[in-house]
């Protein structure tokens, strides 16, 4: 069966592990191109040795290369302002674009989510590492009871945070809060992400805490378990800690002055990296390039 040809932009860390992934785990798409803007780079070294066409003069050079005309979608992996550079030079020759960086020209996609809804669109956004792990949570919860607040904290290893991440930091906990509400059903959210310096580096691990209307917990804990496994589909390593858990607002909590009665639902989760080119701690990232690579494959299926 013949495979949907791709293009990767950024031949760092993430657009590595994106092409290794592609190669090594899918099988509706071939990696054709990859484009950096570092001669010397690591991740351009490896797609040569891997037989896949490269240039180091950015998106240019892809657009230059033989195999451009027949690729059917573009991963970017590169940065805010260099991908709406990317996406407007893309743009009138009909390429799909998966945008991994903060500068979301598209809507916000959480695989799990919403992603039938989006698949026609010229270009769409991967919200954040915070976003893919947490949102499809506030959306199990939400599609069962109304979710009043939403609030997440995603703790990384420190050693996973590139200078990108660490650059970004208002941006992330900022669009991580609105893809809560746009994508997760939340009537209000709150993101907060903590570098944690552990050695060794530990994984990802995201706390999901939901102010819900009253609500069948039994219907609650089951859609939450159900979400959990659809993301496990394409992120082997992100699962559930412990069972979900429940208790009544109470007078005092942190939750109690939103003048809203209810239920505090706690999700506990952790996403381990596969370890292609990142190293196992980094799920952080793997989150990232695991859930795009799932949208270019029903793209490119579409």
């Amino acid at each position: 069966m013949s495979r949907a040809k791709v293009a990767i932009i950024g031949s760092g860390n993430i657009g590595t592990d994106l092409m290794i992934k592609g190669i090594r785990t899918s099988r509706t798409l071939e990696v054709a191109a990859m484009a950096g803007i570092d001669p010397a780079s690591d991740g351009l070294a490896r797609a040569r040795r891997l037989g896949v066409e490269t240039t180091s003069d950015g998106v240019e050079g892809l657009i230059a290369l033989p195999c451009f005309e027949e690729v059917a979608v573009v991963l970017d992996a590169t940065s805010a302002g260099a991908h709406r550079h990317n996406d407007a030079a893309l743009r009138p020759y009909g390429k799909q674009v998966v945008d991994l960086t903060p500068a979301a020209i598209g809507p916000y996609v959480v695989p799990a989510v919403n992603l039938d809804d989006h698949l026609a669109l010229p270009n769409v956004n991967m919200v954040t590492c915070g976003g893919q792990a947490t949102v499809p949570i506030v959306a199990a919860v939400s599609r069962v009871a109304p979710v009043h607040y939403a609030e997440i904290v995603a703790s990384i290893a420190s050693k996973s945070a590139g200078p990108g991440t660490r650059a970004n930091i208002d941006e992330f906990t900022e669009t991580t809060a609105r893809a809560l509400e746009e994508v997760g059903g939340a009537r209000r959210g709150k993101a907060i992400i903590v570098l944690n310096p552990a050695e060794p580096p530990v994984f990802m691990r995201d706390t999901v805490y939901c102010l819900a209307g009253e609500c069948d917990e039994a219907a609650v804990a089951a859609s939450v378990k159900e979400m959990v496994e659809q993301v496990a589909a394409y992120v082997p390593g992100y699962r559930l800690k412990q069972e979900v858990q429940f208790r009544p607002v109470r007078a005092g909590d942190p939750l109690a002055d939103l003048g809203q009665p209810g239920v505090l639902v706690s999700v506990f989760l952790e996403v381990e990296s596969a370890a292609h080119y990142l190293p196992a701690y980094a799920g952080n990232l793997d989150i990232m390039t695991s859930a795009a690579l799932r949208v270019a494959e029903r793209m490119a299926a579409r």
